[in-house]
């Protein structure tokens, strides 16, 4: 059996061009013909698991699947830019029909014209070079940040921060405020409710954003975001102010501030309720003489 070496050479005789797969676009470096799937070989593939009757279907089904995926871009490859080719295996020699896509080879223009971020370092100029440097600097330090920052968390979580019996100081409170703004209220909401939240900021970094806000904050803004929260935070469809904890203390909060419009709102059901009620009592009592008959 021919080397590797020795095969491709009469592929080249052959006018066929040589290609190593890292010189290929596409998944694996190539578009296979995907083989069939059955039981037997679900089962090879899964020699090392005793599978039962069910977990053996549910693993074919999952097969055939991906086999109908794999076949319909088997299928279309050609028309998706792909070339017929002649895939080598060198660990056993054998060779498979493949469609494959080269990897585009830029010229020095070419290279200059891509954005910096995707050039090489020795695709630059060295000005370019100090520029790549810099921006790979600063990408160190955002990752190193985000280390620090969710090391601090844990590290909180484990104290007894949130068992403290001291009242929320206004930096908490603040920090809570920006929370519930980011986290909880929507696009709309902020813009209906919230405009220019975190006040005049002009050009400010993020630090020096909350840093401002810190400093002007008044905590009628908590009150205003918790408030919101209150109301567009309940439940409706089979959830109401009687069979629901959320809907109940919301009810019951909003009783303070709104008791006469709530009455008059539960007096106009409970008069319908009275009025069904009435129906019903009325009803049953012709279907309980009905049975008195029968029964008679």
């Amino acid at each position: 059996m021919d080397h590797p070496i020795f095969y491709c050479s009469r592929l080249f005789v052959n006018t066929l061009l040589v290609f190593l797969l890292c010189s290929l676009f596409s998944g694996e470096g190539g578009i296979l013909c995907p083989v069939f799937p059955i039981p037997e070989r679900i089962r090879e593939k899964y020699h090392y698991r005793s599978l039962n009757e069910e977990e053996l279907q549910e693993e074919l089904d999952e097969a055939l699947e991906s086999y109908e995926e794999e076949k319909q871009r088997y299928d279309g490859a050609v028309d998706n830019g792909f070339e017929k080719g002649i895939l080598l295996h060198t660990d056993t020699y054998k060779t498979e029909e493949i469609f494959v896509k080269v990897r585009k080879v830029y010229t020095a223009e070419e290279t200059h014209a891509l954005p910096l971020e995707k050039r090489k370092m020795s695709e630059c100029t060295p000005e370019e070079q100090i520029v790549k440097i810099n921006a790979r600097e600063e990408r160190k330090k955002e990752i190193g940040n985000n280390k620090l920052f969710e090391e601090v968390v844990q590290m909180i979580r484990e104290t007894g921060y949130i068992d403290m019996d001291q009242p929320l100081s206004t930096d908490e409170m603040a920090a809570f405020a920006i929370s519930l703004y980011q986290n909880n209220i929507g696009y709309h909401d902020q813009s209906q409710y919230f405009q220019n939240f975190f006040g005049d900021t002009g050009n400010m970094s993020k630090e020096e954003i909350v840093a401002h806000f810190r400093k002007n904050f008044k905590e009628e803004t908590l009150n205003r975001l918790i408030r919101i929260l209150l109301a567009k935070q309940v439940h409706f469809g089979e959830s109401n102010h009687t069979n629901d904890w959320t809907n109940i203390s919301f009810y019951l909060a909003m009783k303070e501030y709104h008791r006469e419009d709530i009455e008059t709102i539960e007096a106009r059901y409970d008069m319908d309720r009275q009025k069904r009620e009435k129906r019903q009592k009325e009803r049953i009592k012709d279907l309980q003489k009905q049975v008195k008959t029968l029964k008679g």
